[in-house]
Order: C-alpha cells, then structure tokens, then sequence
C-alpha cells in the first residue's frame, strides 16, 4: 500500500467534508429569519441532528417543541425543547413510521400565526415516511427498486405517490402556517422537489412519469399502488418556501481547494457523476493510468452518486464497489491510488463511509487467495477491501452531500 498517498487521500477527503458540515450555512441562512406567533422545529435526515443544533444555538430559534428524526447512531448530546429520534435508512422501518406520525401529531391543527422550521437533509426519503399502502409493502417496493439499479429521483418518484408526506403533502398538512425550509442537498442538480421527497415543496414530477419508472423496472404494484401513481400532487404551496444551503458542488470545491494546499494539481472531471459504481471505478482508474507517466502531482476529481446493481448477496456499498472496480487498473501502477466515500459517512448497509484502492491493492487480495472478480460479481466489497485494510470509516459526519471520489497521481519522487 502507498501510504502517502493514501494519507493525502483522507486528508482531502476529511478537509472538504468537514467544509460542507452544516453548521455555518445554517445560521447564515436564517440569520433574518424572524417566526411569528409559536414555533415548531422539525429536523429530518442524516444530518437533521447537527443541522437542528447548529439553530438552536442562535438567539431568535426558541421552539415551543420539536423533533429530530435521523438515522440509527445519529444522534449527539440531548437538544432543548426538541426530542431526538433514530430509525431505519436507506429502507423505511418502523420507527420512521413512529416518527414521521409524531411530526404529524404535533404539527396538526395549525394557526396562520403559526411557523414551522423544517431542516432537511439527504436520508428523509426513508427517514421521514408515512405510507399510503402496508408499511411492509413499501418497504419491499424500495428494496426492489434499489436493487434494480434505479436512482434516487427515480425512486422518489414513486415513493412520494405512495406516501401521506412527500411530494409537498407535508407543506400543505402545516396550512395555514408558515413553512420554511432549509436544504442540504444530497441530489445533482439540487431538485428541491426530490431531496427527501420534497415534503414541503410543489411536486415538479407527473403521474405519468411515475407509471414509466414503474414499468421500467417492471414493479409488481398492485391495481390500488396503480392507482395511486396515477394521482398528480400540489403543484402549488402558498404558505411555503425553501431555501438549498449545501451541495456536491461544494464538496468537489473544497476538496479542490484541499488537493492544491498538498501540492496536486487538481482537476474536476465532474460533480455530477451518475453511473454504475463499477464502470466509474474503472473509468477512474484508467484515467490514473493515463497520467501515471506525467511526471506531476495530479489529483482528479468527481461529485455524484453512482448506483450499485444487486447481482449477488454480498456486502458493500457504492463507493466500496467503485474503489474495488478500481483496483484492477490501477494494478501495479506504484504512484497512483484512488479514495472514493459518502459524505455522510455511511456506504449502503456497512460501517464504512467508502474505500481505497492502489497499485498494490490486486496484488494483495491475490497473496490472500480472494479472488477479485468474484468479490466483485457478488457485491462483496466491503469484505474484499477489509481484509486488505481499505476500508474508509469515519462514522457520522454530521453532513450528506453526496459523495466524492479522486484518483490522486504523484510521479515526482
């Protein structure tokens, strides 16, 4: 293993997601922010609990009650005034249910005097749900369209006709109140109608969109799941407004910024990256191989989030696969190594917030008797990139803005 390189990899990793935490774009976005009458504070999503903290620690944010709603081992220290709840992600389960109904009960039967603090961030699509059809039901639909390869707007097409919350439902549940709503995006192109479902934005999406994702991946759906995909949801939402404060872009920017501080000459090849993780790994990494020879410190980057078709029973996560399709071009190139994680610091169902490949990483699974192809066929990075100790884990991080791969180069020593 390279361990420069894979110590310049997390260094820059580290930097630009510690740049897009939500902290100060928080507070920046409702520094004139002035509630009338009583105010709610809901938070939902994988960084629902920083961004609630990072508003109540200004002076003019004092809900009479609220609600944080995030992922298992989300949350930090007890916050005032607001209860702090964790449940299933990325599949719904019962305690986003629960969750999502205490929200509901505690905002029903509001006055026009009235506001509602939403703080949203990547992960509420799963987070906060509260489904028209068997709870059972809707989770077996996600799982199936995970595992088709669809992508998140895709999804949430679906998910938001089959929900009581999405689709700006939510916004329209608070009426008369004041709705706003500050964003983390964890979409390209920062579709406010898509983050979590958009609970509190008009539906830019159609019914018939819907029916074609749905034949698409050839969905089991019932004749009453048909029938709700054909209904059209608020196009329009008066009393609400929301504001995006962070993105992928703002990641790759950081991380750019991070590759120049270490002395790489760095090059953004996208932040829009929206692929299989497989072939983007292999991309990737043939990109390392064609700048191997440079005599240069190059660093290339890309933002997106890529999707992982389910073809065996392993265990791993898109950027695990990525890192792991990567390898075999990297193979035996001794300067050039690549990182790719999750901002938020969770890669599908694993511990890890991503992976890391290098030169050497082929050739070490080989002296291990793994063979790689076959980790890979099956979807089984996460054991693969353990046991050569390229797993990237960071725990929570407190932020989702998508994620962030690099192919870092250093042929000058």
């Amino acid at each position: 293993m390279n361990q420069m390189l894979r110590q310049d990899a997390e260094t820059i990793a580290r930097a630009a997601i510690d740049a897009v935490k939500p902290d100060t774009a928080v507070k920046e976005a409702l520094g004139d922010f002035a509630p009338a009458g009583r105010l709610y504070l809901f938070a939902v999503g994988k960084a629902a609990w920083q961004m609630a903290r990072a508003a109540l620690e200004l002076p003019g944010i004092r809900p009479e009650v609220g609600i944080v709603l995030t992922k298992y081992g989300h949350v930090g220290r007890p916050l005032e005034n607001v209860q702090c709840l964790e449940a299933g992600h990325p599949v719904p389960d019962g305690n986003s249910y629960e969750g999502t109904q205490a929200i509901l009960d505690m905002s029903a039967n509001l006055q026009e005097t009235d506001t509602v603090l939403f703080l949203l961030s990547g992960g509420g699509s799963a987070l906060f749900e509260q489904p028209r059809i068997a709870p059972g039901r809707m989770e077996q639909l996600t799982k199936l369209l995970l595992a088709s390869g669809a992508d998140i707007t895709e999804i949430n097409t679906i998910r938001k006709r089959l929900s009581l919350v999405k689709g700006g439902q939510f916004a329209a549940w608070c009426a008369p109140a004041r709705v706003y709503t500050v964003v983390l995006s964890d979409i390209l192109g920062d579709p406010l109608d898509m983050i979590a479902g958009g609970p509190t934005v008009p539906d830019a999406s159609t019914a018939r969109q819907a029916a074609a994702i749905a034949e698409k991946y050839k969905l089991p759906l019932t004749a009453e799941e048909r029938q709700l995909l054909r209904a059209e949801l608020p196009k329009a939402l008066p009393n609400a407004e929301a504001h995006i404060i962070g993105s992928v872009r703002q990641l790759c920017g950081a991380a750019i910024t991070a590759c120049a501080a270490l002395g790489y000459e760095p090059m953004l090849l996208t932040d829009r990256l929206a692929c299989e993780a497989r072939e983007a790994g292999r991309f990737l990494g043939a990109i390392a191989r064609s700048h191997a020879a440079d005599g240069k410190k190059l660093a290339f980057l890309a933002g997106g989030e890529t999707v992982v078709h389910l073809r065996g029973s392993g265990l791993g996560g898109r950027n695990q696969e990525l890192a792991l399709a990567a390898a075999e071009e990297l193979a035996g190139i001794p300067n050039a190594a690549m990182l790719s994680v999750g901002s938020d610091g969770t890669d599908g169902p694993t511990d890890a917030a991503g992976g890391y490949a290098d030169g050497d990483t082929c050739g070490e699974l080989e002296g291990l008797g793994i063979d790689y192809e076959a980790y890979l066929n099956n979807n089984d990075a996460y054991h693969a990139l353990q046991a050569v100790d390229n797993l990237i884990i960071t725990g929570p991080t407190g932020t989702n803005v998508n994620d962030l791969s690099l192919v870092l180069i250093d042929t000058t020593t």
